[in-house]
């Protein structure tokens, strides 16, 4: 889809954006039972009250937010629409695209196998995939290319969405790559190739060559009861996924002061890395069910904010229930270690801050209750993160996106909602 075909689909959808969001907000400031539902434990009546205020001031259209705090689930809410064309609404078990909230369940699996004795994180890549010993790879370690210094942010050679079926003619492809600038002297996040690497360590460290979707649902979903997929199985209709808004024009003329100075030219230019990371792999659409049907752990993670919110849950204390090691869970909870040339974030304009696959907290990112907090963001607004100090699983999911790289106003006013009546409850 080229730029101007899709400049004409959000300037024909803004009308109806603009009209639908005023009668979501009037049904639910008239009868917020209507269109909200869930529960709230004692105690976190407020967040209850935010999320309906979401729909109210801040344009959402179709969510859900669920948090489990000491192993307990205390929030379980969900509202509006799965389909804002048809006002279908939001049920207690509808899945939508996540995005790249996705990379961090794809962590947590390169993490049981770095528990497993199978991954070293301070191996070279090439230990376990040598073909990646191409065009300057040699050095790159797996700690390096999950905390994205290894330059790999593109690829030069073009294929679709449907070609992540093929999983040989994906490692062959990113194994030629060069990258962009010296491994390991800096890094710039690798928005959508990042996946297609882990995806690879994992085929290859795995005794059974199992993808990360496959070892998700076997190791992950399935002991846990999640309903989340990297990679949606046939077994549930395509339809049965909430259908994502993408951002208005309107949004991004009236917002663009929000957005950092060096990402706002990087979307400007369609030659920027940033840009041109929006196209890896080309004919991605969120709504379409070939990216559906594929696994693509950088972004197409489908499922509920419950699911997400548990298995953060899990992993906030430790994963026992995983068999995750002590020496693991130390790894996930370790503070960020920037590179020589610092934070700053070669692609994102901003300093960012990632380890072993997730993306930690830092200056302009605050999350959780310290440095221990792991986690990651997806575009338009959606996030899952563990916080292991309040143990905390967290999830917020949504269908309309935001144009923020994180803090989602929506998601922010959630969040900090949340650790006051855990500060209250705690007291």
């Amino acid at each position: 889809m080229n730029k101007q075909t899709f400049q004409l689909i959000l300037l024909s959808l803004f009308p109806f954006l603009f009209f639908n969001q005023c009668s979501v907000s009037h049904k639910i400031k008239k009868n917020p039972n209507d269109l909200i539902h869930g529960y709230v434990a004692p105690g976190f009546e407020d967040v209850k009250e935010e999320f309906i205020q979401n729909f109210i001031k801040r344009g959402e259209n179709g969510a859900a937010f669920s948090v489990y705090y000491k192993g307990e689930k205390v929030v379980d809410l969900w509202g509006g629409y799965k389909d804002a064309l048809t006002k279908e609404p939001w049920e207690e078990n509808t899945k939508v695209i996540v995005f790249s909230t996705t990379k961090g369940l794809a962590a947590m699996c390169l993490a049981m196998a770095h528990s497993n004795g199978w991954l070293d994180y301070d191996e070279k890549v090439s230990t376990y995939w040598p073909e990646f010993a191409q065009n300057g790879k040699e050095n790159i370690t797996v700690r390096q290319l999950l905390a994205h210094e290894a330059g790999l942010c593109l690829v030069d050679e073009i294929f679709t969405i449907s070609d992540l079926k093929d999983f040989d003619k994906i490692a062959n492809i990113m194994a030629r790559q060069k990258p962009l600038w010296e491994p390991g002297q800096r890094h710039g996040y690798h928005l959508s190739t990042m996946g297609m690497y882990m995806n690879e360590l994992m085929r290859r460290v795995d005794p059974g060559h199992r993808s990360i979707g496959v070892f998700f649902s076997e190791e992950i979903a399935g002991p846990l009861n999640l309903n989340f997929y990297i990679g949606l199985p046939d077994s549930i209709p395509g339809e049965h996924i909430a259908k994502v808004l993408l951002p208005s024009i309107g949004q991004f003329v009236f917002n663009m002061n929000k957005i950092p100075v060096k990402m706002r030219k990087s979307l400007r230019n369609r030659k920027s890395v940033l840009a041109q990371s929006f196209n890896v792999p080309e004919k991605f659409y969120p709504n379409d069910e070939t990216t559906y049907r594929v696994e693509m752990p950088s972004g197409n993670g489908i499922g509920d904010a419950r699911s997400i919110a548990k298995v953060y849950s899990v992993f906030a204390s430790g994963a026992k229930e995983l068999h995750v090691s002590d020496e693991t869970f130390a790894e996930l909870t370790n503070k960020a270690q920037v590179p020589p040339a610092g934070a700053f974030d070669e692609i994102m304009g901003v300093d960012t801050y990632f380890s072993v696959g997730f993306i930690k907290p830092g200056p302009n990112f605050e999350y959780g209750s310290s440095y221990k907090a792991f986690g990651t963001p997806g575009a338009g607004g959606s996030f899952g993160f563990a916080d292991p100090d309040k143990q905390i699983g967290y999830a917020y999911i949504m269908t309309k996106m935001g144009i923020y790289l994180n803090n989602d106003p929506r998601e922010v006013a959630l969040r900090n909602t949340l650790y006051k009546c855990i500060e209250r409850i705690e007291k």
